[in-house]
């Protein structure tokens, strides 16, 4: 799938460089190297590392670094996505803002096609997923919902493989 985005987001997609990719690699494949550690294994100055993790931050490459976590060993071992039919009047923030109040809505995104919003949820059983469901569709600007039970992932959330030359 192709994300558009708009020209204000260009600086952002702009090519990566070898060395920012070989740094985003190592700091994939091994997150606690630190910058002297990186630094050593890359061959380059400790500057040269954290200048160029400044601007990977700066431009937004680098949105986070926290810990990637595993809702079902949280508690959470039910995935669903949910497709939602916003009227279109009002619009989507107020729909965005209730899906954001909701832990169990751990990703959205407007879509094309025939919803406006999928939101990737959680739950701990299905009967819990029932009531994440109904907190979602609880809101007035919601007209309709259609929900699709992950049985299992096949290809996890990554983007190492972008960094590809």
């Amino acid at each position: 799938m192709c994300v558009m985005h708009s020209d204000e987001d260009q600086p952002a997609r702009s090519r990566l460089d070898e060395l920012d990719r070989r740094i985003l690699r190592l700091f994939l494949d091994a997150p606690h190297i630190g910058v002297l550690g990186a630094s050593r294994e890359l061959g380059v100055a400790r500057g040269t590392v954290t200048a160029r993790l400044a601007r990977l931050e700066q431009r937004g490459v680098i949105r986070t670094w926290g810990p990637r976590l595993d809702p079902a060993r949280m508690g959470y071992p039910v995935t669903a996505f949910v497709t939602l039919q916003v009227h279109q009047t009002p619009g989507h923030e107020s729909v965005s803002a209730h899906l954001a109040s909701i832990p169990q809505v751990i990703e959205a995104h407007t879509t094309t096609g025939d919803g406006d919003l999928l939101a990737r949820v959680v739950a701990a059983s299905n009967r819990d997923l029932q009531d994440v469901v109904d907190a979602v569709v609880a809101h007035p600007n919601v007209a309709r919902a259609s929900t699709v039970i992950a049985l299992d992932e096949r290809v996890p959330a990554r983007s190492r493989e972008l960094l590809r030359d």
